[in-house]
């Protein structure tokens, strides 16, 4: 193409889109965008929803207004495009090409053509043999492929200059049928996407002895498509040729994938195109050009003779007022949308090989001259093509005389920088439109940050959710991908779903996180973090993140009595060690206490000021004490005045949260326990408790024998300690939902509380 952009005035009006046979749009129209492979879907409201045809619909739309707009970044070149038929009738001599090719290319090649495609039909015997063999095709259409690069490269020519050279693109054959396209060297950069595909239509419709053979590519950002086909024989058969015609273009596909398909939306290069697929058919490029052997002859209502005598003298009026493919045409029964130009030549078929001369001769058989050999086009923009000459060959050696056309193209060129404005303008404007009719909302803060959280204290922050669009907002929680709840299990919302109305006072979302037992151990033991990210999703909307974080005050509470004897300092002061964290873990810690200095500190206190106490360990205590008292344990700060039921309830609570019970069920007596073998029993359980836990039991047997001997004022009992100490030291928190428990495991836990009550009642410690 020429280096200066072109004035390229429009023709006034939309361009009409092409249809294929019977008004059928083509192979990548919008019919399919209506045949989406997803299913609909019902949604919760009741209404019925296509998102992979929505999608289809939604860029269909962008790509027309791209389309639209095209010529604000679209620079326009001129090129010259050749194309030539010729049905060789499996001849091979060496004819020269030069009139048929190269004619009228000027002195120095300045009107030599930018694009050159030569189709070519029957150059092998459309016998059985060649129909089902193929070596024969391909022999020959590499002999006929270097015959026409040696025409068209020859110094005659091209004169050696190497802007003049041309080089092969793509060739296609289908046994009789051969297409090749070449292109002039400079231009090679600029042509990708070259793609090819064949059509048989002849012997069961697949065979190839009929059909066509095409290439599409895009040349600078122009789309351009061209076809070779040989369609059914004999003048009387009208409807078998129009059914080949409509059986190769409905067929005839070009994958031109995902990349292809950017260039087609980023240049505007198609009038219609099916978003989601990436295959496209023959009227879906800028220009697409069909040529061949279509085999319309004269209409029958004509003599032969009298076509003969009209052909040899020139006289083409009447016979082109009864070509059958102008008829055809006019008809709309094939194809549609194609132009072609006007014929001034006389008939190309049928010749005696070798002459100038229709075939008469007394033993053939006699057949009216015809226009066989056609040349069509069809463009998106009518204005974007000029036919500069439509006429024939004189070539001789065939039955056929040759025909080309030459063609004045304008070709589009992208200029990349103005494209992306106008596409980011196309963007905002939808942008716009489709914010107003969705679900908009916004919310307060996206972060929740709740500091230090403490264990078993429950802290909670809003976030307000307000409804900022134009239309009703529902929202919900919902889990992360592949996670089938809305946050961790130490952190709630609620409500978890809501819908707001235009204008309606915001809603309120509470998080509250809960440091259980659980997740407390989790923390100690770095397998938690908490942080967190939650998702909260607009129906028809965009999905908002918030993000959660809090920092965990280490307790006493939810660690190991393995953990907390190796802690000599409060553990509030003592940062998480993976090191000394495997360390305690391991098979033998080194324990530098022999019970935890929290549960000395509390039991220390119990025995100071309350043992006397009415209800000791059975009355609660004040909530707010016992969150003190937590707070003195984990920090090392003295006691206060507190009541000694909130002294207790601590104490119940630190034995119960332990993250291992003191008194593992393993230990639980597998035989009913009575007078008779309970010594035995207690015995066995004391000599398999581990170290610091017999430590442990031991400590706090003690300490509630000392509190019964106070039994008078604070109403204790032996049997009551015993459920007491069956309650913390034997089932801990972490156990107190245990898989449904059998007869058998009811029995053993009874004959454990028998067992303390045997320890409480006597010196057998």
């Amino acid at each position: 193409p020429s280096q200066q952009p072109v004035d390229q005035r429009k023709a006034a009006g939309a361009s009409t889109v092409p249809r294929g046979p019977g008004g059928r749009r083509s192979a990548a129209g919008p019919g399919m965008l209506v045949a989406s492979r997803a299913a609909d879907e019902e949604m919760e409201d009741g209404r019925i929803r296509n998102r992979e045809a929505a999608t289809k619909i939604r860029d269909a739309w962008i790509y027309k207004q791209i389309r639209a707009r095209q010529d604000e970044f679209t620079q326009y070149r001129r090129a010259r495009a050749f194309f030539g038929t010729w049905n060789v009738n499996a001849k091979g001599k060496d004819e020269e090409l030069d009139d048929w090719l190269c004619s009228g290319w000027g002195e120095n090649g300045e009107t030599a053509p930018d694009i050159v495609a030569v189709g070519l039909q029957e150059m092998v015997d459309l016998n059985a043999v060649n129909v089902a063999v193929d070596n024969k095709s391909q022999q020959r259409s590499q002999y006929w492929v270097e015959r026409i690069r040696l025409t068209l490269n020859s110094r005659k020519n091209s004169g050696n200059d190497p802007t003049r050279a041309y080089t092969l693109l793509e060739l296609k054959y289908l046994v009789g049928l051969l297409l090749c396209v070449f292109v002039k060297a400079p231009h090679k950069q600029r042509v990708k996407y070259v793609h090819s595909d064949s059509v048989g239509v002849g012997v069961m419709g697949m065979m190839g002895n009929k059909g066509g053979v095409s290439v599409r590519l895009q040349f600078y950002d122009s789309t351009i498509c061209i076809t070779n086909s040989h369609l059914a024989a004999h003048r009387e058969n009208v409807i078998g040729r129009n059914a080949d015609f409509a059986n190769i273009f409905s067929k005839m596909s070009y994958d031109i994938g995902e990349e292809a398909v950017k260039d087609v939306i980023r240049s505007g290069s198609l009038s219609q195109w099916a978003t989601g697929t990436s295959s496209v058919g023959i009227a879906d490029h800028d220009l697409a050009f069909w040529m061949g052997d279509l085999n319309y002859r004269v209409d029958e209502s004509i003599p032969t003779e009298k076509v003969i005598k009209l052909s040899q003298k020139g006289e083409l009026e009447e016979l082109i007022a009864h070509d059958q493919l102008n008829i055809e045409r006019s008809q709309g029964r094939v194809f549609q949308g194609f132009e072609e130009g006007v014929l001034t030549f006389r008939p190309t078929y049928k010749y005696q090989p070798g002459t100038d001369l229709y075939e008469q001769r007394p033993d053939k058989k006699l057949r009216a001259p015809a226009w066989c050999d056609r040349v069509l086009w069809l463009a998106q923009e009518p204005t974007h093509i000029t036919l500069l000459k439509y006429e024939r060959s004189e070539l001789s050696i065939s039955d056929h005389k040759p025909v080309m056309a030459t063609f004045a193209v304008t070709i589009k060129d992208v200029v990349q920088a103005k494209r992306d404005a106008v596409m980011e303008e196309v963007m905002k404007l939808l942008d716009k439109f489709e914010n107003q009719t969705l679900p908009m909302v916004g919310l307060d803060r996206i972060s929740l940050d709740f500091g230090e959280v403490r264990y078993d204290q429950k802290v909670t922050l809003p976030i307000k959710v307000t409804n900022t669009g134009k239309v009703v907002a529902q929202f919900r929680l919902v889990p992360k991908l592949d996670e089938v709840t809305l946050c961790k299990p130490w952190m709630t919302a609620s409500p978890t779903y809501g819908m707001l109305i235009p204008g309606e006072q915001p809603a309120t979302l509470d998080f509250t996180i809960t440091i259980d037992n659980a997740t407390a151990h989790a923390l100690n033991t770095g397998r938690e973090v908490l942080e967190d990210i939650v998702i909260l999703r607009l129906e028809n909307g965009r999905d908002y993140y918030i993000t959660v974080q809090a920092r965990y005050a280490r307790s006493c509470f939810g660690m190991s009595v393995d953990e907390l004897v190796t802690y000599a300092e409060p553990i509030r002061n003592v940062p998480l060690d993976p090191v000394r964290k495997a360390e305690t873990h391991g098979p033998n810690p080194t324990a530098a206490l022999c019970v935890p200095k929290e549960l000395w500190r509390i039991v220390d206190a119990i025995y100071e000021k309350g043992l006397h106490e009415r209800d000791l360990f059975t009355t609660p205590g004040v909530a707010e004490e016992v969150y003190q008292i937590r707070e003195c344990l984990d920090t090392g700060a003295p006691f206060g005045e507190f009541r000694i039921h909130s002294m207790t309830e601590v104490l119940l609570s630190f034995l119960s949260n332990l993250s291992a019970p003191i008194v593992p069920r393993t230990l639980f007596p597998t035989l009913e326990i009575d007078a008779q073998n309970i010594q035995s029993c207690s015995r066995k359980f004391l000599e398999e408790l581990l170290p610091i836990n017999y430590n442990v039991f031991v400590y706090m047997i003690s300490f509630f024998r000392e509190a019964l001997l106070y039994r008078e004022s604070n109403k204790l009992s032996a049997a009551k300690l015993a459920r007491i100490c069956c309650n913390c030291l034997v089932v801990g928190s972490n156990e107190t939902n245990p898989v449904e428990e059998t007869t058998s495991s009811i029995q053993r836990r009874a004959g454990m509380q028998l067992i303390m009550l045997h320890f409480l009642e006597t010196n057998s410690i």
